[in-house]
Parts: C-alpha cells; structure tokens; sequence
C-alpha cells in the first residue's frame, strides 16, 4: 500500500500508477480542494481502469475532515483511511456506505478502539515514519502488540523501504505494509523534482523531528525552513485559512507543505521517513515494487 502523502505528493498520477503495478494506491486529500479531490479521484479511476484499488486519506485533524470524507463516499472510493484522531462518525458513515474506513494507529490501546469503533483494518505507524508522527516507538516494538490486539487485518508502516522490511512484517502477523517515502522518490510522484531530488541527495544526519503547529512531532528534511521554525520559533504567517481544529499558530504548517509542494523545497517543510538516505535514484513505479516482491521472495 503507497501511503497518502501531502500537501500534492501523492494524487491520481501516483496513486494509479501503484494500482496498475499491483499495489494499492491512496490519493491525499490534504490541502486540496474537495473540487479538486473528486477530480483526482476520477482520474485515477479512469488511470486504472477501475480495476486497480484507489483509496483516499482524510486527516481529521482537519477542519473539512467531514466535507472531504463524504465526497469521497460519493466518490465510490474503494476505502478511506484517516490519521491524527478518530471519531464514530467516521466508520458509521464508511459503514452505511460500504465503503472499508481504516485507521492510522500508534498503539495496540488506539487499534483497541479504532477496532470497537469499527474500522475495517488498521494501519499501525512507527516513529521512523515521515511527516506527523504519534508516538517515539520503532514500528518492530509496535506491530507484535497490536497484531496481538486486534482480529481485523493490520497494516505495518514507518521505515518500511526493502522486500527484507516486508517480510519482518508479514512473519509478526501484518496482513500487508504501507510505504510513503520510497514511492515519494518515484518517476510518476506527483512531487516536483527538486523535492524528489531532497531525498535522492539526504544524507542519514539530514532528517529531524519539529514541531508543527497540528500539535504533533514531524519527520523532516533539514533546510533553511526547518531552522527558521527551530526552538519554538514563529513565523509570520501571510494568510491564514483556518485549516485545523486546533491550530498552535506558530507558522502555518499548510503554507510550508504547499511552497515546497510549488518546488521551493529550502523554505518549506519537507516530510520524509527516518530511511530516506538509503534511497538512492528516482525509480518508475513498476520497478520499486518488482524490486520489493524480488527481495521478499529470496527471503522465502
């Protein structure tokens, strides 16, 4: 599964682009507008042939969380999959449509929850992750727990980058694994190439934990923006939309991602997984994973 990544790193190119390689594909919803969600749900269907799964990523951190979830059901995404809270509503609604609603989990206690809420799956993400992070435990100290916590399939994500990585998750009992980072480095990535080529060229000590204003640690590239927003600092923020229920109003975290998201990755955030040094040139989509199922498969 290729993790929902934004503000417009992953949209229909990338997402179909997954699905017609035999993987599942998620647009992000973030920072788009629901016109613009919808159109990108329909190009990827149109992409894939309807034939390939095409899901989307709502955060309900955000203030159209609803709005964007319901378009989405009209949509007939094939599942909808939600990080940073939860709430009843949500799996009603999935539940009412048919339509699977999946969790974005840090804990066996949340899986718990997400799993009596109803959530038909979840995705367990440890703190190698890029972007937001809920928790400072490696994924491999997760996963026993929740696999042992909850009936309904588990999806393992944060640092999952080789076949070797796959098969650590299948053989704890994970029904399959999410990666974001190594399809962010990827030809059909909705990204530009001058954020594709930050993390061709990161090096291991470039990666750092900052805090944005969702309340939340974040995995970045270091660059003139990460040091602006060092130490607490606040930025001038130009325009604010409102995005977030709860918003620290330190700089605006949507601005950031949009500027670097525009090809300005020195003064905008850079999201990007703990791994992100091992990833050494931008491959075609087809390819990572080939080469993910040939790594797997010598390991069985």
């Amino acid at each position: 599964m290729q993790g929902g990544m934004g503000v417009g790193i992953s949209l229909s190119k990338l997402a179909a682009a997954v699905a017609n390689a035999g993987g599942i594909g998620i647009i992000s919803g973030t920072g788009i507008t629901v016109d613009e969600m919808r159109s990108h749900i329909r190009k990827a269907k149109e992409c894939t042939k309807n034939s390939g799964y095409i899901g989307i990523n709502v955060l309900f951190a955000m203030n159209d969380f609803a709005e964007k979830m319901k378009a989405a059901i009209e949509e007939k995404v094939d599942f909808i999959i939600s990080g940073a809270g939860i709430s009843r509503d949500m799996y009603a609604w999935g539940k009412e449509a048919g339509i699977p609603v999946i969790s974005i989990v840090s804990s066996a206690k949340l899986a718990k929850l997400s799993e009596r809420l109803g959530a038909a799956a979840v995705v367990v993400e440890g703190h190698e992750a890029g972007g937001h992070l809920g928790t400072d435990r490696p994924l491999f100290d997760i996963l026993p727990e929740v696999v042992a916590a909850v009936k309904i399939p588990v999806i393992a994500a944060g640092g999952i980058l080789t076949g070797e990585d796959l098969n650590r998750a299948l053989s704890i009992g994970a029904s399959g694994v999410q990666m974001g980072t190594r399809f962010a480095a990827s030809e059909e990535c909705d990204a530009p190439l001058p954020f594709k080529e930050k993390y061709v060229h990161a090096r291991q000590e470039d990666t750092i934990l900052v805090k944005t204003t969702v309340g939340l640690q974040g995995r970045v590239i270091k660059n003139s923006f990460s040091e602006l927003i060092a130490d607490d600092k606040k930025v001038k923020i130009k325009k604010c939309i409102d995005c977030l229920k709860n918003c620290s109003y330190r700089f605006c975290t949507l601005d950031s991602l949009i500027t670097s998201m525009n090809g300005d990755c020195e003064n905008g955030l850079v999201f990007a997984g703990a791994r992100v040094h091992e990833i050494k040139e931008i491959l075609p989509v087809q390819t990572i994973i080939n080469n993910i199922m040939k790594e797997y498969e010598a390991c069985i």
